[in-house]
C-alpha cells in the first residue's frame, strides 16, 4: 500500500517507517523539519516537509502522495522539560490534535483513502470503574481544569476519526511509551530518565494511579498490524502488566541505578505541578489489550515493563 505518515520523524514514526518499508509498503513521511529529511530518506521513505497547521499545504501534500492509508502520529512532546517548555509543547500538541487532525481528515476525504489511523493516549481514561479499562471506556469527561485542553484535544481526535463514514477510522490508545527515541530510554538526554536519576519524578500521594506502559517497538508493531488488518474502532496498545506508579517507578529507578523516588504529598504536588499531574499519579486507570491481540494477531515483545525496563531501554 501507499501509506502517508504524518509525524514520521517522531519516536514512533521512525519505527513505523522502517517496519512498513521492510514489509513492502511505499511510505511517504511527513515532517515539519527540513533537517530530518535525510534520515527519512535513508529509512526508505519519500519525505515531505509540511506544516501540519497549514490546511492548504497538508491538502497539497496528501493529494500529491495519493496514499491509501493516512497515519496520524503528530505531537510536539519532545525536547527540554522546563515548566515553560512543557506548557509550550502541550499547547502545540493540542493544536496538532485538533486543527492538525481536521486538516488531515479533510485531505484524506478529498482523495478517498481506505483507512485513517490516529494516535490517542490512555492516561486520561475515565476515572470511574475498575483499575483497568477496555475499549468501551471513554476519555475522562470531567478532567481537572488544568488538563481540560489536553483531554479535549484527545477527545477531538477520537470523535473525529471514529465518526468518519467514508473510510475505516481507527484510533490507537497507546500506553505510556518507553525505549529508544522516547523520554524514557538509556540516552543521556532522555528527559524522564534524567528526572528519575535526579529524583525529580516523585511518587505523588499514595502513588495509586495505574499506568499501562508499552515499549516503542511494540507500539509500532501494533500500529503496523492495525494498518494492515484493523477494523474501524478503538484499539488499546500496551503491555500486559498495568501497575500503580508506586510499584513501577521504584523498580525503574533501581534499573537505572538511581536512588528511590521521593514521596511528595498530593497537596504539595498540586501547588508545584497542578491538579492534572496529581490526577495522573493518583487516579489514572490502565488499559486491557485483549481486542488488539484477538483482532490484530498482535503480541508484544515485552509483555511486562519489568523485562522491558531491564532489556529494552537502549
Amino acid at each position: 500500500m501507499r501509506i502517508f505518515i504524518a509525524g514520521a520523524s517522531g519516536a514512533i514514526g521512525g519505527q513505523l517507517v522502517t517496519r512498513l518499508v521492510a514489509r513492502g509498503h511505499a511510505v511517504i513521511g511527513m515532517t515539519r523539519s527540513a533537517a530530518k529529511v535525510s534520515a527519512l530518506r535513508e529509512s526508505g521513505a519519500d519525505p515531505v516537509v509540511v506544516d501540519a497547521l497549514d490546511p492548504d499545504a497538508v491538502a497539497d501534500a496528501v493529494a500529491k502522495a495519493e496514499p491509501e492509508v493516512i497515519v496520524h502520529q503528530l505531537s510536539a512532546l519532545s525536547g527540554p522539560s522546563s515548566m515553560r517548555r512543557v506548557k509550550q509543547m502541550a499547547a502545540a500538541t493540542n493544536r496538532l490534535r485538533t486543527e492538525g487532525t481536521d486538516h488531515l481528515l479533510a485531505a484524506a476525504r478529498a482523495i478517498g483513502v481506505r483507512a485513517f489511523v490516529a494516535q490517542s493516549n490512555a492516561l486520561w481514561m475515565e476515572r470511574t470503574g475498575g483499575p483497568v479499562a477496555d475499549e468501551s471506556g471513554r476519555i475522562e469527561p470531567h478532567p481537572p481544569a488544568d488538563a481540560e485542553a489536553a483531554v479535549a484535544a484527545l477527545r477531538h481526535v477520537e470523535d473525529g476519526v471514529i465518526g468518519i463514514t467514508w473510510a475505516d477510522g481507527i484510533v490507537l490508545r497507546y500506553g505510556s511509551f518507553y525505549g529508544p527515541g522516547t523520554s524514557l530510554s538509556s540516552a543521556p538526554d532522555a528527559v524522564m530518565t534524567r528526572q528519575i536519576r535526579e529524583r525529580k519524578f516523585p511518587i505523588v500521594g499514595d502513588g495509586g494511579g495505574v499506568w499501562s506502559l508499552v515499549h516503542i517497538a511494540d507500539a509500532a508493531s501494533a500500529t503496523v498490524a492495525a494498518i494492515e488488518r484493523g477494523r474501524p474502532g478503538i484499539y488499546h496498545v500496551a503491555d500486559d502488566d498495568p501497575a500503580p506508579v508506586r510499584v513501577w517507578l521504584p523498580y525503574l529507578a533501581r534499573t537505572l541505578g538511581a536512588k528511590p523516588p521521593r514521596r511528595v504529598p498530593a497537596w504539595l504536588a498540586r501547588l508545584l505541578a497542578g491538579q492534572g499531574a496529581v490526577d495522573m499519579m493518583t487516579k489514572a486507570r490502565g488499559i486491557s489489550t485483549g481486542k488488539a491481540k484477538r483482532e490484530l494477531a498482535w503480541t508484544p515483545r515485552y509483555p511486562s515493563w519489568r523485562a522491558g525496563f531491564t532489556q529494552g531501554l537502549s
